[in-house]
């Protein structure tokens, strides 16, 4: 099971979590105080930009864990020729089975976090537990859905259960289609009666953006990437599948910063996204984009460089090792 380097993966993936979370949390949390219904001043503006960094300290290395070592096992579990024009297409199948498992983890992590950047006043396991108190467990699953469709798309049980011909042969009839054509074909699964046009899931974005800058990058200098450059790919990839993924990060906030039992509160994509379209217009809609694009970008060179350099060096020691 290990002959891929899953063991490093899982344990690179955690680092590179932890790294980038606690670095860059005071920028994650001017963000969401800019996305919240209540405006920037009155939830805490520049005070107390630390509020919820537990909650994100404790999801960090399992949720970063669990995307890389989904990530890279279901690259190798769908292996193509490294020439092959599938080669995209398998970065985002990949991508979206790690952000399905990951956001297992992370959503409750996140709904915790975000409360408190909100209510900086507040202990994050004050915050936790009436959550658990007055919503149960589903309370904490709140958003998942749009953090899913924001970070990824499900994608089909037949991956799962090993079907691979099936799919081989979905993304061979796709092949001869657009790239925007390509994000749409795991959703059709899950989703057959959604718009797939509404949502351009960030890791769809960002890691077939990211594998396909360093492949260019190592073709023009003739050689691998160092890590340094892998985090400058990650550095743009990131900021830019920040940019285009803003409103679905909006509605993300939004449905999880509602008061139980409001419309909002119920989960609706759609309809948080129309509710912030109604109310603010186009600025609604990409609040925050600017602080998110600085956050996702350092995010991605720090993330995706430290991910590359750990799991580099322990390869390198385990393979040194008898």
């Amino acid at each position: 099971m290990d002959g891929p380097g899953f063991t490093a993966s899982l344990v690179a993936g955690g680092v590179a979590g932890v790294s980038v979370d606690l670095i860059l949390f005071p920028l994650d949390t001017i963000k969401t105080r800019l996305q919240s219904p209540q405006g920037f001043n009155k939830a805490g503006g520049f005070r107390g930009i630390y509020a919820g960094v537990p909650s994100a300290a404790i999801g960090s290395f399992p949720n970063a864990a669990a995307f890389f070592i989904t990530y890279e096992y279901v690259k190798w579990f769908l292996h193509t020729d490294p020439s092959s024009y599938l080669m995209p297409v398998k970065h985002m199948l990949a991508a979206s089975a790690g952000e399905v498992v990951a956001c297992l983890i992370r959503v409750p992590s996140e709904v915790v976090k975000q409360r408190a950047q909100v209510s900086a006043s507040s202990r994050t396991f004050q915050i936790f537990s009436n959550i658990l108190y007055q919503e149960g467990i589903q309370g904490l699953y709140r958003g998942y859905k749009s953090t899913v469709l924001r970070e990824a798309v499900e994608i089909s049980p037949n991956l799962v259960a090993g079907n691979r011909n099936l799919w081989e042969s979905s993304l061979r009839d796709c092949s001869s289609k657009s790239l925007s054509q390509f994000c749409c074909l795991p959703a059709k699964f899950l989703f057959p009666n959604s718009s797939c046009k509404s949502y351009i899931p960030f890791s769809l974005v960002q890691f077939p953006l990211w594998e396909s800058l360093k492949a260019l990058w190592s073709w023009r200098q003739r050689h691998v990437v160092d890590s340094w450059q892998s985090a400058v790919c990650g550095a743009f990839a990131g900021g830019f599948a920040a940019a285009v993924t803003t409103p679905l990060d909006v509605a993300k906030t939004r449905i999880m910063l509602a008061k139980a039992g409001s419309s909002t509160a119920s989960g609706n994509v759609l309809s948080a996204l129309h509710g912030v379209w109604r109310t603010q217009g186009l600025s609604g809609l990409f609040a925050g984009v600017f602080p998110r694009m600085a956050a996702i970008s350092l995010g991605g060179f720090i993330f995706l460089g430290a991910y590359d350099q750990t799991r580099s060096l322990l390869l390198e020691l385990g393979s040194e090792s008898p």
